[in-house]
């Protein structure tokens, strides 16, 4: 009993208790599960290991499960050797994930222990699926291959405005484009300075006319006399009003005919004939044409309006009128006696501007075309033919004025909304001195094109 109440056998038993607490919270609150054994092993390789530590703990899902027990070198890579909760169950499909826990390079392991269904991890087996990045280094790899990207394209942008690159590059080419586009319409603006001045003026005349017109203070002006024509419109409704109380009274004539049976079905029957011929006359197609082309060796503008009525599809009828600027030629021969009895001539070809007139009936085989009639005054005829799927594309050959035979060529393109451009060779034989090539445009509206404007209309 003297034993117990030593002081020396007292403190060694303090001792003893302390150490044991201390080694039981260290148990509880360490991160390596392998104390008394509760742990398992696996190992995966690495190809870079900076940023991890031996001892740093391991995650899944977030929750520490283990610790980092050994980094080493192993063919090139770094084999990372780590111990985890006995609990935790691998399968062969886990993968590792190597995560930053900051900006600063620091990472650490997050461990996926894979799918339930597949076979377990054997004890310090190797887990094959490796994810990395997420790193300052890859953040820092990923910037240096934007920067070379954006150094590429500055290079290449650099080279496609240059002269010498302008046509190797496609952008290069496209400026290139839009130069000479600007440059062409420049061009134009200057050429037809006056017409574009007649235009506004027209234009300028037109709005100063309606000015005029709506606030016109004269007595037969709008201002005076739109409330008499408001008086004038509600005396009008005002009869009508009557016309129709009458008429549904059955009262005169329209009113008989709506009460009386017998008169109703002898008018319906004559609408229905009426009906029929309107019908008739709905199938027949009309169409408007305009368009105009300039002559290179005329140095003028050939200008064209027409009305084509086409009743079936096989078939057609056009009229229309022609402004020819080179319509009557005139040679002049100025003659020279020089030295020696030589005789020499100036000849001097005057174009002068006459209206001629086209009409020609015209007969549809497929996509081929026969025309013949009056063309431009005098007899002739004409072949079309159309191309392409949506039959846009046309090619044309007029032959007219025999005694003085001219064969003309022209090739069109038809856009939406009517709109054409046509582009062709004037006076082939050059038996007229007209002989020149020829470029324009035009207009092609349908019936229903014009329906559609004139439904389209603010007025």
């Amino acid at each position: 009993m003297k034993l117990f109440n030593a002081i020396e056998f007292k403190v060694g038993a303090l001792v003893i208790i302390i150490g044991g607490i201390i080694a039981y919270m260290s148990m509880q609150v360490s991160d390596d599960p392998s104390y008394l054994g509760r742990s398992k092993k696996a190992w995966f390789l690495l190809p870079n290991a900076s940023g991890l530590i031996k001892g740093s703990a391991i995650r899944s899902a977030g929750i520490p499960i283990g610790v980092i027990k050994d980094i080493r070198l192993q063919d090139g890579k770094a084999r990372i050797e780590v111990t985890v909760k006995s609990e935790l169950r691998l399968t062969r499909s886990a993968y590792v994930e190597m995560k930053a826990s900051g900006i600063l390079g620091d990472k650490y392991i997050e461990i996926a222990p894979g799918d339930p269904n597949d076979p377990e991890l054997e004890s310090d087996g190797q887990i094959i699926n490796v994810k990395t990045g997420g790193g300052l280094d890859d953040m820092m790899g990923q910037i240096s291959e934007i920067t070379m990207s954006l150094k590429d394209v500055a290079k290449n942008l650099n080279e496609a405005i240059t002269n010498d690159g302008t046509q190797s590059h496609v952008l290069g080419r496209i400026v290139r484009n839009i130069e000479k586009l600007t440059q062409n319409f420049a061009e134009i603006s200057d050429n037809n300075k006056d017409q574009i001045s007649e235009v506004v003026s027209q234009l300028n005349s037109i709005t100063k006319t309606v000015n005029d017109l709506v606030n016109d203070e004269s007595d037969q002006g709008f201002k005076k006399t739109w409330k008499t024509t408001l008086a004038r419109l509600d005396t009008s409704m005002k009869n009508i009003e009557d016309i129709t109380s009458k008429i549904n009274r059955g009262e005169g004539t329209i009113g008989k005919l709506i009460s009386d049976e017998k008169t109703a079905d002898e008018v319906a029957a004559a609408i229905e004939g009426l009906g029929g011929m309107l019908d008739t006359a709905n199938r027949v197609s009309t169409a408007v044409d305009f368009h105009g082309y300039y002559m290179d060796k005329v140095n003028y503008t050939k200008s064209a309006i027409g009305i084509q009525i086409q009743p079936g599809l096989d078939r057609y009828y056009y009229l229309g009128i022609v402004t020819d600027p080179a319509g009557v030629v005139e040679k002049t021969n100025t003659y020279t006696t020089g030295t020696g009895g030589t005789t020499e001539y100036d000849q001097t070809i005057t174009y002068k501007s006459k209206t001629k007139l086209t009409a020609y009936f015209a007969k549809n085989f497929y996509d081929f075309t026969v025309r013949g009639g009056l063309i431009e005054n005098t007899g002739g005829v004409g072949f079309d033919y159309r191309m392409l799927p949506n039959r846009r594309l046309k090619a044309s050959v007029d032959a007219f004025d025999f005694d003085n035979l001219q064969l003309r060529g022209n090739v069109s393109y038809q856009f939406k909304y009517g709109v054409y451009i046509m582009a062709g060779y004037n006076d082939i034989l050059d038996k007229n001195n007209t002989q020149s090539v020829f470029g324009g445009a035009g207009l092609f509206l349908t019936n229903d094109d014009l329906k559609l404007l004139l439904t389209k209309s603010p007025f």
